[in-house]
């Protein structure tokens, strides 16, 4: 099966002050392309650490990232930075759209940073994003004229309208009910049966764990357990 992302021995260590403080200790991991795979663990025991490093947003100290094929080591940040708008969607706890623009503008903005200059290419992607997460009476609607829940899918549908390699989600239904919480990991999960899309979340959510067809545990910076479950594409 393709591997979407590959980690060899990755460390990571962030100075508090004068303290060193270890949060990523010789991860390896292989994340088969498909796979809807949840990092679990404590407070502290480097999840978001890890999903950021896997998202290009910050590099290991050590060891080595692969992502859809490309070695990442030694890009420099433009080429990191293009990298990552063009193979990989993120999702946030906090949505992350911005205010003045309409939920059709903020799905769109990655395309332009992805260097999709055919506008009507842009708007078939978009209209067919939105379509997919059930907005496509609300392109015109701006973020605060959006509920949590709805704003939650203008940001997956972002995420998707790029069709990344890799969509990676920080917590994304901390701040939703747990009915909004459930709707958007059943669209996310959708997705990733129907597209093939990998997802890698970083979760305290029983819900998205039970919904993960990978379950890597982490604690103190290292893999604890990895439970693949058969279910979904995993």
């Amino acid at each position: 099966m393709a591997v979407a992302a590959h980690l060899h021995d990755v460390y990571k260590t962030y100075l508090v002050g004068a303290i060193e403080v270890p949060a990523i200790r010789g991860v390896s991991l292989d994340i088969e392309a498909g796979t809807f795979l949840s990092l679990a663990g404590p407070s502290g025991s480097g999840k978001t650490t890890l999903l950021n490093l896997i998202g290009v947003l910050d590099e290991p100290d050590t060891g080595s990232i692969e992502i859809d094929g490309q070695q990442l080591e030694g890009l420099n940040p433009k080429d990191l930075a293009d990298f990552r708008n063009t193979h990989l969607g993120f999702v946030f706890q906090t949505f992350n759209l911005i205010p003045v623009l309409t939920a059709f503008e903020n799905i769109e903005f990655p395309l332009h940073l992805a260097g999709v200059t055919d506008a009507a290419e842009r708007q078939e992607r978009v209209e067919s994003a939105l379509e997919d997460v059930g907005l496509a009476g609300l392109s015109d609607r701006r973020p605060n004229e959006l509920s949590g829940g709805q704003q939650q899918r203008v940001a997956v549908a972002r995420a998707l309208v790029k069709n990344p390699t890799l969509v990676l989600a920080d917590e994304p239904t901390a701040n939703l009910d747990s009915v909004t919480a459930s709707e958007i990991i059943d669209l996310m999960k959708s997705m990733n049966e129907q597209r093939g899309t990998t997802f890698v979340f970083s979760t305290h959510d029983p819900l998205v764990m039970k919904h993960a067809s990978r379950l890597v545990m982490l604690r103190d910076g290292m893999v604890e357990s990895d439970e693949r479950r058969g279910n979904g594409h995993g």
